[in-house]
């Protein structure tokens, strides 16, 4: 019997997922990491750190399963986007991986806002104008880390690292190169003025090629750890936000794919390009014929840890003598407060926001505590303001995809039927949420079929997701959440005026103590 892994390479760990051919899931490894955060606006991860990751989870998988009776054919893609690593002439990395939550860019973010390049460069990628993107990240790389700049040989981003490592070939595929904010959107080939713009060139960069564009054989020492025949192939996959919505069947135009995890992120996919005037949304080439527009959330299932963490460390170890998951407790305490938080409200950019700000220096902030509120109510309100964030990025997103024919969730947020519920609730929609749960390895298997010739049409992915469950909006909450988003989004367009103030005061004295 022939196999196939689909890994994704996300923020905080690898998961490697072992397929058949069908589709039947074959065992499951999650390998973490460490992000560097020691300085203001810095989120930096060791390439070897997530290489070393990829290369336990997939051995891991694979001894797991324990496969006598047949072998791995191939192994495709799935990875972070935004993330960018300086190599030298060895293809030794010159620097950490800098991720899309590194916010260091931001002083050139907002001269490029300041004088239009970057409204003409975002029309020209389809990339918002925000420091997680890799142009901004190479403007302050060549102003301020001019010995870096100057040595690097080339530009890459983890999954082509890592591929490299594997295979000695460096190619980059066509939804992760627009994530650079390099791409052009029309051409699909790197934008020569924007090269010149950040001064690398074509030179310095991967070869473009298609999600589906596939490696044969590895590097043997490689293939022996890993239990791999060496002719095996590598698959180049796509983004992660990218094959979360191919993996969920969110594939027609007006079809809304909700991806809640670490981060969240709201997407649909168009069959042509659509750039939006204000600039809130990115658009992304997948693949022939295939856009995909939306809006990346930085905070979503994170800000329930940080809430877990910070209101409720004493509940964890009541937790673990009940033998229940600490999560879990905390969502049950939340579903005893009435839709709403009784009016409290939670703005959860606790590390800056990209959709629907595009602000760096948005910070997060509990709104309208009275003393009848408690933490039972916090922690509501923080759920709450998870949605009520993806559903203002819809707001700009309907503008191009109209009123959603369908909308499909996954995530680790909606595996609980509180969070499930309250997309229903907030969006006034039925909310699908599909069987499958990773649904980017579950992409990435099926781009893997498809690069071997085994699968024509993406739509045809439909037959391995699996059964659904279908949440129905309770028209009892209604009228609450309608008279409390407006006054969400108002308040966060009122306190914009303030972020930056507040985050130069956290700078300022974060570096003072760091001395």
């Amino acid at each position: 019997m022939d196999y196939i892994i689909g890994i994704d390479v996300g923020t905080t760990s690898t998961k490697a997922l072992l397929y058949d051919l069908n589709g039947k899931i074959y065992g499951k490894s999650n390998k973490g990491y460490k992000l560097y955060q020691t300085l203001p606006d810095m989120a930096e991860e060791d390439p070897e750190d997530i290489f070393n990751a990829t290369l336990q989870a997939i051995q891991e998988v694979i001894a797991k399963a324990n496969l006598e009776d047949g072998r791995v054919v191939a192994i495709s893609w799935s990875a972070q986007q935004h993330s960018l690593i300086a190599l030298d002439d060895n293809f030794n990395p010159l620097t950490r991986t800098f991720t899309w939550a590194d916010n260091r860019p931001e002083k050139y973010v907002a001269e490029y806002k300041q004088n239009g390049k970057g409204m003409e460069m975002y029309r020209r990628t389809g990339l918002p104008i925000h420091p997680m993107g890799p142009v901004y990240k190479l403007l302050w790389l060549k102003n301020e880390r001019a010995d870096i700049f100057n040595k690097t040989a080339y530009w890459v981003g983890i999954k082509e690292y890592i591929i490299w490592r594997y295979t000695n070939e460096l190619k980059e595929e066509i939804s992760m190169a627009a994530a650079t904010g390099l791409l052009n959107i029309k051409s699909l080939k790197w934008d020569d003025e924007i090269l010149r713009e950040v001064g690398i060139t074509k030179n310095q960069l991967p070869e473009l090629v298609q999600p589906t564009y596939k490696i044969k054989g590895i590097r043997p020492e490689y293939a022996k750890v890993m239990g791999l025949d060496e002719d095996v192939y590598f698959v180049m996959g796509a983004t992660d936000g990218a094959l979360s919505t191919i993996g969920v069947g969110a594939i027609k135009p007006g079809v809304l794919a909700i991806n809640i995890g670490t981060s969240a992120a709201v997407r649909s996919f168009s069959d042509k390009p659509a750039i939006d005037p204000k600039g809130r949304l990115y658009c992304y080439p997948i693949m022939e014929g295939k856009y995909l527009i939306g809006g990346p959330i930085n905070n979503g299932g994170i800000i329930f840890s940080w809430a877990h963490d910070a209101l409720f460390g004493a509940e964890k170890e009541t937790a673990e003598l009940l033998k229940m998951d600490s999560f879990d407790m905390l969502t049950e305490i939340a579903k005893k407060v009435p839709a709403g938080s009784d009016g409290l409200i939670f703005h959860p950019y606790l590390g800056g926001e990209r959709a629907p700000l595009w602000d760096a220096n948005a910070r997060g902030s509990f709104f309208g505590l009275n003393r009848s509120h408690t933490r039972a109510h916090m922690i509501r309100s923080v759920l709450e303001g998870i949605v009520f964030n993806l559903y203002s990025v819809t707001i700009a997103l309907k503008e191009f995809t109209g009123e959603p024919k369908e909308i499909l969730a996954a995530g680790g947020f909606v595996q609980s039927s509180l969070g499930r519920q309250m997309l229903a609730d907030v969006y006034e929609h039925d909310v699908v949420i599909p069987e499958s749960y990773e649904s980017g390895s579950l992409a990435a298997m099926f781009l893997a079929k498809m690069s071997l010739g085994l699968e024509n049409k993406l739509e045809d992915i439909s037959k391995y997701i699996g059964s659904e469950k279908r949440y129905t909006p309770d028209e009892t909450v209604y009228e609450k959440y309608r008279k409390l988003i407006p006054i969400y989004i108002r308040l966060s367009r009122e306190l914009s005026s303030e972020y930056k103030s507040i985050a130069d005061y956290q700078r300022e004295f974060a570096n003072t103590e760091k001395e």
